[in-house]
């Protein structure tokens, strides 16, 4: 035993000097600090999220199949600046001195997302065992270091075969998204106890069903009706294959959410605010426990719930153990003829004149009251267990002077934010943990590569990693 320690300490300790060598640290002055790691509590979990199209890379590479991200940035023009994910952070390659990084920034927990088609290469049928193995290595090399692997079996890179068929519209989906399930949780479940069913089923089906700004690229109020449904669906089915394959397993799923204020109190926007939150937060969230969807808050919810076979209202519901919450800004809302049904529309940050250095490279206003707010607002559901913020995080303008990124707007992101959770936390609400968005820059979807939400710097030409000061923030917070 002490001999097995010894031999675990010493691959420890080389990982970390490795990752000094790789990514020296330098020792700057650092802001000080509204709170100490202590003050959250013994068991409070802190780690870095990512996704597997935005860092992987390596998009055909060992036997993967074409997502329908590949198609979409591959073969449209809405990509901002006409790149994609081919490369990306060149993570597949990268994935163990990345992975030792986030041990050496203090972190506990490394989120990351399996790629359906490196696994599945069709989405369904024959199992790929390069893919198989990568995730292995990824989830081998966090224990290795002592990390906990927090897995997210979808993070919107759908098998470009299983779109071809329908994609999130067709209601078979929810059988491929089980059989999925079933490989990855009999695969890894032996090694993996922490596990997120899918990440904010709001944006892939507004963006991609509804707007046509995300892939699939489709527009269709029936194609979103179907896909807001099935994905509601593939939590449940998917959360009870884990429970059942995965011995005393963690489950979660992630759901986007944001606080929503009325313009001012007049009855037309209030009840704008009401629309504007079903749609952002209770859509997503009212089925997973047990409340159906939200019917008084409009027609367009009542078209989704009429359209729902009677049988699957039991099967939305699912007792997660904990629920994953992403929030990056609040919204404000104001009556509005468009868009059509919900009447209801999101007033910018500028046009409220919010100061520029309180607005995001996302155009996001930075509200950490409107964090508090929405975690107060979970808080009230008596069916959520307790809850994990499973992203948070900002895009500012990064500018390397002399190989360092001194990004104060990004450090006084992270303590107001902080700050109003631990509020929340205080004042009874459930929270057990805190993951910020993200490790290091990466493709961000349709903006491309121009925001940058990491607190490590990567330079896409060359993938040389620079650690930002806000990176160096969270490894004096997390090292006490």
């Amino acid at each position: 035993m002490k001999r097995r320690k010894f031999l675990n300490n010493t691959v420890k300790a080389s990982s970390l000097f490795l990752a000094n060598q790789l990514y020296p640290f330098s020792n700057i002055p650092i802001n000080e600090f509204p709170f100490k790691k202590s003050d959250f509590g013994k068991n409070f979990k802190w780690g870095v999220a990512t996704a597997s199209y935005q860092i992987e890379g390596a998009w055909n590479v060992d036997g993967k199949g074409p997502s329908i991200w590949d198609t979409f940035t591959h073969n449209t023009k809405k990509i901002k600046d006409k790149s994609n994910g081919d490369v990306a952070c060149d993570f597949y390659n990268n994935y163990a001195s990345d992975i030792a990084l986030v041990k050496a920034l203090n972190f506990d927990v490394f989120r990351f997302s399996f790629s359906w088609s490196r696994i599945l290469p069709t989405g369904i049928g024959d199992i790929n065992q390069k893919g198989l193995d990568f995730y292995h290595k990824v989830i081998d090399r966090c224990l290795e270091l002592d990390l906990e692997p927090w897995p997210t079996i979808y993070h919107w890179d759908l098998p470009q075969h299983l779109q071809d068929k329908g994609g999130w519209a067709n209601r078979d989906i929810i059988n491929w998204f089980g059989e999925f399930t079933n490989i990855v949780t009999r695969e890894y479940g032996d090694k993996v106890k922490n596990w997120m069913v899918m990440n904010e089923a709001a944006s892939f089906c507004a963006a991609g069903y509804l707007g046509g700004l995300h892939a699939p690229g489709k527009i269709s109020y029936k194609k979103f009706y179907d896909a807001v449904h099935h994905s509601n669906m593939c939590n449940g089915v998917s959360g009870r294959i884990i429970r059942s394959e995965v011995a005393n397993a963690n489950v979660g799923t992630t759901i986007s959410c944001s606080y929503v204020e009325p313009k001012n109190q007049k009855k037309k926007h209030v009840r704008a605010a009401q629309k504007i939150d079903a749609f952002l937060n209770r859509l997503y969230l009212d089925p997973l426990v047990g409340r159906g969807y939200p019917t008084d808050a409009g027609k367009l919810f009542e078209k989704i719930s009429d359209r729902v076979p009677s049988e699957d209202f039991q099967k939305l519901k699912f007792d997660f153990d904990f629920m994953g919450v992403q929030n990056y800004s609040r919204f404000i809302a104001r009556s509005f003829i468009v868009p059509p049904v919900i009447h209801a529309f999101h007033v910018p940050p500028k046009k409220r004149g919010v100061p520029p250095d309180q607005i995001t490279e996302m155009g996001w206003e930075v509200s950490p009251d409107g964090f508090y707010k929405i975690l107060k607002q979970l808080g009230t559901y008596p069916e959520i267990k307790r809850m994990i913020v499973t992203e948070n995080g900002a895009a500012f303008k990064d500018t390397v002077n002399n190989g360092k990124i001194h990004d104060k707007q990004r450090i006084s992101f992270f303590q107001n934010y902080l700050s109003n959770l631990l509020k929340a936390k205080q004042e009874g609400v459930k929270i057990d943990g805190y993951f910020i968005w993200t490790l290091m820059d990466n493709f961000e979807w349709a903006e491309g590569y121009r925001p940058r939400f990491g607190i490590v710097y990567v330079d896409f030409k060359t993938q040389k990693r620079m650690i930002k000061d806000s990176g160096l923030w969270f490894q004096e917070l997390l090292g006490e």
